[in-house]
């Protein structure tokens, strides 16, 4: 792919050149090759496109809106993104390094969903509610009000999806937006830009800035940005909230994860080799907050387990992301890659045994691969059981008893996801009603349908995306109390 150099940001309804010269470059992940740069923007551009938004929001330009016109620009933007899908997907592709055949079901398809979804959300709900106040003989009108001005913090694991799953809730509920693209792969937000610009939103409710570290600061502590919506580490979550608490400024995080997966005595073979790689492997080549990485197993099934996994992994077609049959691509930097590498030897230094992979593949001498690894005899105190690794590492784990495999499930900070697999459903429902994650996936049907609310207990996150509750995390009610008869 040629490089791609933008000058630009979006800011009031127009690309304009970035008020600064510094800049970052985004490195292919399959090749180590620089493939674009764009503008690294600091306190000045964001000061402009957090205005833009607060003028825009406090005019009233959006938010005035009913439903349906913003339902409908909104659809707009689904439509333009749509028409351009195959360039997209391939931009996603060439920027994170994830394998092609599952970019544009994916990552495309999906995140187009949700523009779909909080569309007819905006379309169907008024907004407002007349309900009955008996205790003081009136009744109420109960609005439900946007938020205000949105920074969105996307990551780079899920550069559209992130993206979508908070700008289309707060455009839908009346907020304005100032979209920070990952410095990892922020070319993305430039045809999110486009699109937007395209279908003719009023000047000001969507803004793209991609920012340094100095910027983004400044865009989480900006006193006219009324809620921080974030993806990302725990640890930058955990300071955005410190940060948005002092000012009493809204939050909603999602946050890393440390899924277990509960493998029951009668769970197929074939489910645990195709299923367990699929969710705990191959998804963003393991990247990804909802990877199933604890698999938990009987002690009956334990070796047997093992060699399905590691057998299972091996097969993996590890190569270019590009190639349609390359099914696990590089890892996001070379930085990344040795700190997955690091965890590995750690685990072997705490006693785990590699089963499968375990290094950097002799037939990759470019880009920042890693082959899917298998670790046995992994202990729920290790460091790589108790911390997100975020790459293709999965660690096996014995249980003695299904008692003892919920506890262990349960002994993490994370509560984002777990999995249960089983031929007994009725028996699946029954431990994932005792895990404290906000998702709980049986036999591997992780999805993140756009219906479905979706987020974490404890360190996970606060708050949740999609559904109707992601909706309401972009606004606040007001309640105006009226005689319920007016005065003769």
């Amino acid at each position: 792919m040629n490089a791609h150099r933008q000058e630009m940001v979006y800011v009031d309804g127009e690309f304009t050149p970035a008020l600064t010269d510094k800049r970052l470059s985004v490195i292919s992940p399959a090749t180590g090759a620089i493939i674009g740069t764009v503008p690294a923007c600091g306190v000045a551009d964001v000061d402009r496109a957090v205005t833009s938004a607060r003028t825009a929001f406090d005019l009233g330009v959006w938010s005035s809106l009913t439903g349906t016109q913003r339902a409908d620009a909104i659809d707009r933007i689904a439509d333009n993104l749509s028409a351009r899908a195959e360039s997209i997907s391939a931009l996603i592709t060439a920027e994170g390094g994830f394998a092609s055949q599952f970019v544009a079901s994916t990552h495309v398809d999906g995140a187009l969903k949700f523009l779909r979804y909080y569309a007819s959300l905006a379309r169907q709900d008024s907004f407002e509610d007349i309900r009955p106040s008996p205790a003081i003989g009136a009744q109420a009108v109960v609005r439900r009000q946007p938020i205000g001005v949105v920074a969105a913090l996307v990551p780079w694991n899920i550069p559209l999806l992130g993206a979508l799953s908070k700008i289309a809730p707060a455009l839908a509920a009346g907020c304005t937006v100032v979209y920070k693209p990952s410095p990892e792969n922020p070319l993305l937000a430039y045809l999110v830009a486009e699109a937007v610009d395209k279908a003719e939103l009023p000047r000001g409710v969507f803004n793209v800035i991609p920012a340094d570290t100095e910027g983004s600061r400044h865009l989480v502590s900006h006193p006219d940005v009324d809620m921080v919506a974030f993806t990302g580490s725990t640890a930058v979550g955990r300071s955005i909230a410190t940060t948005c608490a002092g000012d009493f400024r809204r939050y909603a995080l999602e946050l890393g994860g440390n899924a277990a997966a509960i493998v029951l005595e009668d769970a197929p073979a074939e489910l645990i080799a195709k299923g367990l790689t699929a969710t705990g492997l191959v998804m963003n080549s393991g990247q990804a907050c909802i990877a199933q990485r604890r698999v938990l197993v009987p002690a009956s099934r334990y070796d047997e387990v093992v060699s399905i996994l590691a057998a299972a992994a091996n097969a993996l077609p590890i190569g270019d992301p590009t190639d349609p049959s390359t099914v696990i691509g590089p890892l996001i930097t070379a930085e990344h890659r040795d700190r997955v590498l690091e965890y590995i030897k750690g685990a072997e230094a705490e006693g785990a045994v590699i089963a499968a992979g375990g290094n950097i593949p002799d037939t990759r001498d470019q880009g920042f691969y890693i082959q899917p690894t298998i670790l046995a005899d992994v202990t729920n105190d290790m460091r790589v059981a108790k911390e997100e690794v975020f790459g293709p590492v999965i660690c096996v784990i014995k249980y003695s008893t299904v008692e003892e495999a919920i506890n262990i499930a349960r002994d993490t900070e994370y509560g984002l996801s777990s999995s249960v697999w089983t031929t007994d459903i009725a028996r699946a429902e029954e431990i994932a009603r005792q895990l404290r994650v906000g998702s709980v996936y049986v036999n591997g049907m992780i999805a993140l349908d756009p219906t479905i609310p979706f987020g974490g207990f404890g360190h996970s996150g606060v708050g949740r995306e999609l559904g109707p509750e992601g909706l309401a995390e972009y606004y606040q009610t007001q309640s105006i109390f009226l005689p319920a008869h007016q005065p003769a």
